[in-house]
């Protein structure tokens, strides 16, 4: 099969990471006009019955204080190559220790000027805000405050542990700080979803519960008040309703550990870029194979090195079938640089193995 005529329009496609979908960041510009005021009502009469205290009320009281409102100010070049403020960027984030460090997205606090934010807690004080690390691969970054004396972090929840159908809670600031603390509940509709076959890293949650502009970073709880999930984009589409996304805590604590450990990503590198059966049928490249179609490598990375070329079709890594590219990322994801994996690939037709030793790839 000749590809090559194709390959610059593949690799385009590899190499873009937005994922097509409405994400929850919440911008508006200089000068404000936006003017919504809500005044919360939390004067309380009498005690709250048994009936109205459901696992929605208890839940937001457990992790609501935790949940913070991230300001970003947003500057641009105007036609004389000037830098001029452009307006604010709000998104959420959730404290997750008591250190004073906060999970939001990355494109919540991409751009922040001097790596500053402001953080406004659920206290209603305004704090300032560092951006200790930011990963554009997973839409994760982290934000390290002086922790108030009051801190409530959220608890950490297993996202593995998540079932089809069970309660889904999401916390955060759609449209601005104007409706911080919003509360959206839903249920877990589906795990393990695949939006964006190139630039997504890892299996996303979707959830119905209502995910709105400015939830970006917020968070995701179960019915015990725990989180689950950072609530990252939606489908943002005329006549689609009701299917938001939000990344694993799982996946997510081991991106945020490694920013809070090294101020960067640092994982493993394989060095290629390939395309799956669909991807390819999307650019009208015959290929019928059930492995990854390699269409480029790094001449230097570990894949080229250990013998691999273009047109080669990855098949196995270490016995595990491989059929997609975000089945490729996890299981080298898994890995760390200088593992050694078995790769088992087809060339000219033949099936071979090899072993590779996994190079290293750090986030900007």
């Amino acid at each position: 099969m000749n590809f090559s005529k194709y390959k610059k329009s593949i690799i385009a496609c590899v190499l873009a990471l937005g994922i097509g979908v409405g994400g929850g960041y919440y911008f508006f510009g200089n000068p404000v006009t936006h003017q919504t005021t809500v005044k919360e009502q939390t004067k309380q009469t009498k005690p709250i019955t048994d009936t109205r205290n459901t696992y929605v009320v208890q839940a937001a009281k457990e992790s609501g204080p935790a949940v913070v409102g991230i300001t970003t100010q947003v500057f641009q070049k105007d036609i004389f190559n000037r830098t001029i403020y452009a307006g604010e960027g709000v998104g959420s984030g959730v404290l997750i220790d008591n250190d004073g460090h906060i999970v939001t997205n990355n494109h919540v606090v991409a751009g922040a000027k001097n790596g500053e934010v402001t953080v406004s807690l659920s206290n209603g004080s305004t704090v300032t805000g560092t951006v200790i690390g930011t990963d554009a691969q997973t839409d994760l970054a982290v934000v390290k405050i002086n922790p108030p004396k009051d801190i409530q972090p959220i608890k950490i929840g297993d996202s593995d542990s998540l079932q089809v159908g069970e309660p889904a809670i999401a916390i955060g600031n759609p449209l601005g700080l104007e409706f911080k603390g919003s509360v959206t509940s839903g249920v877990i509709s589906a795990l393990a979803r695949t939006i964006d076959d190139q630039g997504q890293r890892f299996p996303l949650i979707q959830t119905d519960a209502a995910i709105n502009p400015g939830n970006s970073g917020g968070a995701l709880i179960n019915a015990d008040g725990e989180l689950i999930g950072i609530n990252s984009s939606k489908i943002s589409k005329e006549g689609v309703e009701g299917m938001g996304f939000a990344i694993p805590i799982n996946s997510a604590m081991t991106v945020v550990d490694s920013i809070i450990k090294n101020g960067k990503v640092v994982r493993p590198y394989i060095g290629v870029w390939a395309v799956d059966r669909q991807t390819a049928a999307r650019n009208n490249v015959n290929y019928e194979g059930e492995g990854l179609l390699i269409v480029q490598l790094d001449a230097n990375g570990p894949a080229a090195q250990a013998g691999l070329v273009e047109g080669d079709t990855i098949a196995q890594v270490d016995g595990k079938d491989i059929s997609t590219l975000l089945e490729l990322k996890e299981q080298i994801d898994a890995k760390s640089p200088g593992d050694t994996v078995l790769v088992s690939y087809t060339h000219n037709g033949k099936m071979k193995s090899t072993r590779l030793k996994l190079g290293q790839a750090t986030s900007k």
